[in-house]
């Protein structure tokens, strides 16, 4: 069997996690797809994948191996696109990955305008409020916010943003303002479950970080519905800046705790490819970076943070 396709079955049985899934994303046989794999290790001695009847499971050579097969292929395309005058031509389906209440913000509207651009691709899009696994989730690019803990990701940053305390202009003259991180435990708090999974909030306090542990009274699973309860004046809130920008604009809602920084929190647009990445994936890259990077509410630092 022809040495690239087996390496291209191989790579389409880790990403599908099975033989059978392999065989139904390339429309061959599961025969076929043994046989390819079979082939490999044969050739090379080694066992590649370590199969029992529920689970297919990658050896350490064979995750070593899938990497390279990877790069090999993506190399091999990107040759042929060249080749072939058609570096410029973007096609294929891609998938995408942002915290919910983003995606539905910023990334929709920049996955509309990627669609018109490149008529032969198809998105889609995974709004979720949990750190989703690329590589396992076959996820081509994804917006984080916040510090990366994975440093094998190409990682671009668009822009920063922060936690706001708030509360609509009500709740502020029936209760009053915080004036310290300390007095948040006098006040009916509203916390999100993704967000604010901890009890404690910190701050920055004359360059000290101060630590509150807090009790909310109202926990809610969406950013959507805890701005909806501040500005319905139930209490006061703690989101990232870009959430609340508009209610804060507006006047439905206000800023407390002027001068107790927390830490800017930046946002970067990752994928996993490096400069093999698929014409597909440039193409979004390239969108999203300048759409993002463009957009003052999500440049702290150049905006100044005002109203801190």
């Amino acid at each position: 069997m022809e040495r690239l396709e087996a390496m291209t079955i191989f790579v389409a049985v880790v990403d599908e996690g099975g033989f059978a899934a392999a065989a139904r994303k390339l429309k061959i046989s599961p025969p076929v797809v043994t046989r390819a794999v079979n082939s490999l290790e044969a050739r090379m001695g080694v066992r590649l994948l370590a199969r029992t009847t529920r689970v297919v499971r990658l050896t350490e050579v064979g995750a070593r191996y899938a990497d390279d097969c990877r790069r090999l292929l993506a190399d091999l395309a990107e040759l042929e696109e060249a080749a072939a005058g058609t570096h410029q031509s973007i096609r294929g389906r891609l998938v995408m990955t942002a915290p919910a209440m983003f995606g539905r913000m910023y990334i929709t509207p920049i996955v509309m305008a990627y669609l018109r651009s490149y008529p032969d691709t198809e998105v889609e899009c995974r709004f979720v409020d949990r750190v989703v696994n690329m590589m396992d989730e076959g996820v081509d690019v994804a917006i984080r916010i916040g510090v990366l803990q994975d440093s094998s990701y190409q990682a671009l940053p668009v822009g920063q943003v922060r936690r706001v305390v708030c509360a609509s202009p009500a709740y502020l003259s029936e209760h009053g303002a915080p004036r310290a991180p300390a007095d948040l435990r006098q006040h009916a708090l509203i916390a999100t479950t993704g967000l604010t999974p901890s009890p404690i909030w910190r701050f920055d306090q004359a360059g000290e970080q101060v630590m509150v542990q807090v009790r909310p009274r109202l926990m809610v699973s969406s950013n959507d519905d805890a701005i909806t309860a501040a500005t319905g004046g139930f209490g006061i809130a703690r989101l990232l800046s870009y959430m609340v920008a508009r209610p804060l604009a507006e006047g439905a809602l206000t800023e407390v705790l002027h001068g107790h920084d927390t830490a800017i929190l930046p946002i970067h647009v990752i994928q996993h490819e490096g400069r093999h990445a698929a014409g597909k994936v440039r193409a979004f890259l390239d969108l999203a970076t300048t759409t993002l990077r463009g957009d003052a509410a999500l440049q702290l630092q150049k905006a100044g943070r005002t109203r801190k």
